[in-house]
């Protein structure tokens, strides 16, 4: 798979998962553009509106920590189709929400449904795409996906605004949602499995047939990325002589799964899940701190919902042209010390956000906060899936992804009331403290990635 040129199948992979992720983000960004919205509607105020910030987190959490686990056992590609199924269906059943409980109700079952995009997506692309270009494409996938962010920020301004057949814009919101990953599901469908995975519980024949087809779309064959191997083979890595022959009876996926599990408590691997558990425990107050509550921080500084719309929808600009800058940087940069400097830049373009004084300023800052985020987010999306082996990759990433689920879905009830009694420097401030907690542990606990193979970093 390292050897692999770049062909037609490993952009269609990335295209394929980078619409995916559309939808995550999308979920994620609609929480705080219908929220302002949604007072009008519902009369939402207090716990009833906390509630709709976190009831997609929360379902997103279920998600990621259950149907993470379900890509290692049954595969990458029907992890992906099924996530997918089932979010269309609640964002549509979401748009006809009778009132305020059956909306959070159902913007809880679509967060699961997207709950474990990301840990899947993260998992595949490391899985199939060459060590020296992994970092580069995945972050094409990505950045497909936070075009979403502005996306939902202009329909909502466009459609709260000027509501289309004198229907509530964000019943539009969830409905094109739905009705737009059910156009990705078609998609996804002739998407390959991932043959590192096939592999890893036995399933050999299917393994090298599905690498056929990623060879294929690369202009080579098995047998010339074989030879190859046996020439260049480094140290940990198997090679076509030494694989297990094919009529060896594959392990169960019982068996495989204890292995997996109890794997995940030695060395390296316990140091590097410590890593993930405190550092998605905090990123989520930098990452969806910002995204989710600006606009009620707009509201809370004085700005009209109409200003504050725009304002977010203008800042929201960064996310996309982030990811984008986040491309050359990850190939040149050593992950690890990126992550850490995109950190420290977040947690200071936040609180100059703050303390701006005057709209353009609010602008400025919005856009330098939501363009680092994404620098910040894509290199920690690689970097989280290259440290854990084949057979534990998607439910390590899972489990550990889905705490950044969990205490999203508690940031309404955390950093509203700094908000509300506070202002929102010190809102920023306890930002800025929880990123803080995450530079440290990644300088004490994580390794390096960059240009090393999946076998360099995960040994045996």
């Amino acid at each position: 798979m390292d050897r692999l040129p770049i062909g037609r199948v490993h952009w269609k992979v990335v295209v394929a998962v980078g619409l995916g992720l559309f939808f995550d983000m999308y979920e994620v960004f609609l929480s705080g553009s219908m929220s302002v919205a949604l007072g009008k509607d519902f009369r939402l105020s207090g716990l009833e509106l906390k509630l709709l910030l976190a009831s997609a987190f929360l379902g997103m959490f279920l998600g990621a920590a259950l149907l993470g686990r379900l890509a290692d056992r049954l595969g990458r590609r029907k992890a992906f189709l099924f996530n997918l199924v089932w979010y269309s269906i609640w964002s549509l059943v979401g748009a006809f929400s009778p009132n305020a409980g059956f909306l959070v109700f159902a913007r809880f079952m679509a967060g699961i449904g997207v709950g474990a995009e990301y840990p899947v997506a993260d998992a595949y692309l490391s899985d199939v795409l060459p060590k020296d270009k992994r970092g580069r494409l995945a972050t094409w996938a990505y950045t497909s996906s936070f075009v979403a962010v502005p996306v939902v920020g202009f329909l909502a301004l466009w459609l709260n605004t000027t509501p289309m057949l004198g229907i509530s814009g964000w019943r539009w919101l969830l409905a094109l949602g739905g009705v737009g990953a059910v156009v990705v599901l078609f998609l996804r469908r002739s998407l390959p499995e991932s043959p590192r995975w096939l592999n890893s519980v036995g399933r050999t024949e299917e393994a090298r047939q599905a690498l056929e087809v990623f060879a294929h779309g690369a202009g080579t064959s098995v047998s010339e990325l074989e030879k190859a191997a046996v020439r260049e083979a480094t140290p940990g890595e198997a090679v076509p002589s030494q694989a297990a022959p094919q009529s060896q009876a594959a392990p169960s996926i019982d068996q495989d799964e204890r292995r997996s599990l109890s794997h995940l408590g030695k060395a390296p691997y316990r140091g590097r899940l410590v890593m993930l558990v405190i550092f998605h425990v905090f990123q989520t107050f930098g990452y969806y701190g910002f995204g989710t509550l600006a606009a009620l921080v707009l509201v809370a500084s004085g700005h009209s919902v109409t200003n504050s719309l725009l304002f977010t929808a203008l800042s929201f600009l960064g996310y996309p042209i982030g990811s984008l800058v986040s491309t050359p940087l990850v190939a040149r940069f050593e992950r690890k010390h990126l992550l850490i400097a995109s950190i420290i830049a977040l947690a200071a373009s936040g609180v100059a956000f703050s303390v701006s004084g005057n709209d353009a300023l609010i602008v400025v800052f919005g856009f330098l906060t939501t363009l680092i985020s994404n620098v910040f987010s894509n290199v920690y999306h690689i970097y989280q899936a290259e440290i854990f082996p084949t057979a534990l990759r998607a439910t390590a990433v899972g489990w550990t992804y889905s705490l950044s689920r969990l205490s999203s879905g508690a940031l309404p009830f955390i950093l509203l009331p700094v908000l509300d009694g506070f202002g929102a420097l010190a809102m920023f401030g306890v930002v800025a403290v929880a990123l803080a907690i995450i530079a440290v542990t990644v300088g004490i606990l994580g390794p390096r990635t960059t240009r090393r193979s999946l076998a360099e970093i995960n040994p045996v």
